[in-house]
């Protein structure tokens, strides 16, 4: 390694230190320089004596990485789990219940970030055994049922209980990874979770009906979901005249419009876009429209 590793910090020296046969000469050189402890200490190949001196290192964050080793021994863990550092703690006391790299990895992909942050999960290279998912589902760390509520294949009863827990961020996880997520924690995590509405939008399991209580939602995204409710009797027409495009969009798209209103909606700007993709707009009246608009007939 001391031959191949290049000098400048790069994602090739990243790669190599963090997964790679580690050298005891490259890893004193960075010791003593400071220099990609993180990598080290996350690596599985670091000499143990190396880990204890990471686990000592002024850095909050190489020590979090030294408690989420698999290989950590239990005088040292014991010795991180009473660390000065809150995070430090917190990943040393989930530990115990993490006792493979796979385990380990799974942790790590939704330690110390929110759902909205963290988002769908994908499959490992080498998964963690189901045993050890529905462990963590009962378990009464929120971080480990964080890390259950990203199992695609949670059976019924717990995917259940985690649609219910009081954290939650184990429900926003589980409503963006399971498939059998309740409809109603997805049109929470809708509502709470701006960044990933994207992709909600895409599950045929969110609610798009029965959402009047949510007409009147500060946030415009909620709004728009909102006034596309194709239930809604009468129409949302007050919200043609939101301050939100989206907003006013989703309303001159419903399809409880009398076709003369969308007809009006389509010669205001403000409207335009959303009445032309109203499902009342039959073919004799789009090919008016287009007659209107001056397009050669074929």
């Amino acid at each position: 390694m001391a031959a191949e590793l290049p000098e400048h910090s790069c994602h090739h020296r990243t790669l190599l230190l963090g997964n790679y046969a580690v050298s005891r000469a490259v890893a004193e050189a960075c010791l003593d320089r400071g220099r990609d402890l993180l990598s080290l200490a996350a690596n599985p190949f670091t000499p143990p004596d190396v880990v204890a001196r990471l686990a000592r290192q002024a850095d909050p964050r190489v020590r979090e990485r030294v408690a989420g080793r698999a290989d950590v021994g239990p005088v040292l863990l014991q010795a991180l789990a009473e660390d000065p550092d809150d995070g430090v703690r917190t990943r040393a006391r989930v530990q115990p219940a993490s006792r493979t790299w796979a385990q380990c990895r799974a942790v790590d992909r939704v330690y110390g970030r929110a759902a909205e942050d963290i988002g769908v999960v994908g499959e490992m290279v080498v998964e963690p055994d189901g045993e050890w998912y529905r462990a963590c589902a009962l378990s009464g760390l929120p971080l480990l049922r964080r890390v259950a509520a990203t199992w695609h294949r949670l059976p019924v009863p717990l995917v259940r209980r985690l649609a219910d827990d009081p954290d939650p961020q184990v429900r926003h996880l589980l409503a963006l990874n399971h498939p059998l997520a309740p409809p109603d924690a997805l049109l929470d995590a809708f509502v709470q979770m701006p960044r990933q509405r994207a992709y909600l939008l895409t599950l045929d399991r969110l609610p798009r009906t029965g959402l009047r209580q949510l007409l009147g939602h500060a946030d415009p995204g909620v709004r728009a979901l909102a006034a596309g409710d194709p239930a809604l009797r009468p129409p949302p027409v007050a919200l043609l005249r939101d301050a939100d495009a989206g907003v006013r969009r989703a309303a001159a798209a419903h399809p409880a419009l009398s076709g003369e209103v969308v007809e009006a909606l389509l010669w205001d700007a403000a409207t335009a876009e959303g009445a032309a993709a109203n499902p009342g707009l039959g073919a004799g009246r789009l090919h008016r429209l287009l007659d209107r608009a001056g397009l050669p007939s074929s």
